[in-house]
């Protein structure tokens, strides 16, 4: 595997938003300086998704457009944050994991909630995290990004540990439970579907 390389000066959140009831889908790259996480760039994309919504499989459906979003980026990023799996799937290879093998970069997945495994409780300040297995092996971390609320699950995506990826995703959460790339790609795909659905 060929790590991420240092250091890292742009990190960049994705995420897609669906239209209930079409197969409109919206998709969103937000490229922020890291780690001052200033908003340095946003693209973005529409299209259609003929594949249907299945759990586990979700990357079939939304890497489509979100590779297209991403082909619109001035500011290549050094990591990609992805709302979802990374290596913490059951077949390991979640939405950040087929993301990262396609584009043969460094992917990191962040996912609001467990798909697979089991962790141990953690400590309730920032910063606290427990590893989550599955079959004997460790295949993530639950992880405290904000004091007192539920964790979010971070696993490699591509090209990156464990330990880094947890890394970046502390330093991009200084004030929410989602990490400040992602949360600023949530919105924007957010506000596309809700002007244009």
């Amino acid at each position: 595997m060929t790590p991420l390389s240092d250091p890292v000066r742009h990190v960049a959140g994705t995420d897609v938003s669906a239209s209930r009831g079409t197969d409109r889908v919206w998709a969103g790259a937000v490229v922020c300086s890291y780690p001052d996480l200033h908003v340095l760039e946003e693209a973005w994309t529409e299209g259609k998704s003929s594949f249907p919504y299945i759990p586990g499989i979700l990357s079939f459906r939304e890497i489509p457009v979100l590779l297209d979003a991403l082909n619109h980026l001035k500011i290549w990023p050094d990591v990609i944050l992805c709302d979802g799996q990374g290596t913490a799937h059951p077949r390991r290879m979640g939405l950040a994991s087929h993301l990262g093998v396609l584009l043969d970069w460094p992917t990191i997945g962040c996912a609001k909630s467990r798909l697979v495994g089991e962790f141990s409780d953690m400590a309730h300040r920032k910063g606290s995290f427990s590893l989550l297995c599955h079959k004997d092996e460790v295949i993530g971390a639950a992880a405290r990004t904000r004091a007192g609320v539920k964790p979010v699950f971070v696993s490699p995506g591509n090209r990156i540990t464990l330990e880094k990826s947890l890394e970046i995703v502390f330093r991009c959460s200084p004030k929410y439970r989602i990490p400040e790339p992602l949360r600023r790609a949530h919105n924007l795909v957010t506000r596309l579907r809700s002007e244009r659905d």
